[in-house]
Parts: structure tokens; C-alpha cells; sequence
């Protein structure tokens, strides 16, 4: 899906709140990459948020599988519910964003 910087790019100057997206670009059972945030859609009509860089080295995620958020750098993946590390190096997950559906949009904050 939609990326944040350069492939496999490390960077922590990505703007991390304030995206817009309509609620029908976010794949249930999946998600998007927007503005330095990932949001998700676990189950129909639950949205989440979480900032796009992995914990581990401050790399940006690059895409969203129906299993997981990826980082290219190191192979750290996130859980899609609650941005929980399922797969190492990271130690952490991601940093959760409020995320609220707005009429036909998904706004975080």
C-alpha cells in the first residue's frame, strides 16, 4: 500500500498526526501509509492508528499485509489490532494515534 519516504529510508522527521483518509481507502483486514501515520482497519469498521516509524532504529514502515505492518530495515513486524511487535528486532510496538472516523473519514490525532 501507500508508503512514507524512500524505501528502507530511516527517518524521524515524518509529520505523525493530522492525516485525513476516507474510511473506504483503508482495506478491512488491512491498511494504509499516509502522512507518517499507518491506519488500519482490523475489523470491519474499527479503525486504528499508530506512528509509521518502527521503535527499533527510527525506519519508516513501508507496507501493510493482512498479517502485519512491516518495516524494510531490520524485518520488525506489527500487529494490524494494536501495533504489538509480532516479529523482532523492536521491542516495543508502535506508537498508537487517536484515530476517529469523521463522517466517511478516518482523522488521527
Amino acid at each position: 500500500m501507500g508508503g512514507v519516504g524512500a524505501p528502507g529510508a530511516c527517518s524521524s522527521e515524518e509529520e505523525t498526526t493530522g492525516a485525513r483518509i476516507a474510511t473506504s481507502d483503508v482495506p478491512e483486514g488491512g491498511g494504509v501509509i499516509r502522512d507518517g501515520v499507518v491506519i488500519t482497519q482490523p475489523r470491519p469498521g474499527e479503525f486504528k492508528a499508530f506512528d509509521a516509524r518502527c521503535p527499533h532504529q527510527g525506519c519508516a514502515v513501508d507496507r501493510v499485509t493482512t498479517e502485519a505492518i512491516a518495516c524494510p530495515c531490520h524485518g520488525s513486524q506489527f500487529a494490524l489490532a494494536d501495533g504489538a511487535v509480532t516479529n523482532g528486532p523492536a521491542t516495543t510496538g508502535l506508537t498508537p494515534r487517536t484515530a476517529t472516523v469523521d463522517g466517511a473519514d478516518v482523522v488521527v490525532s
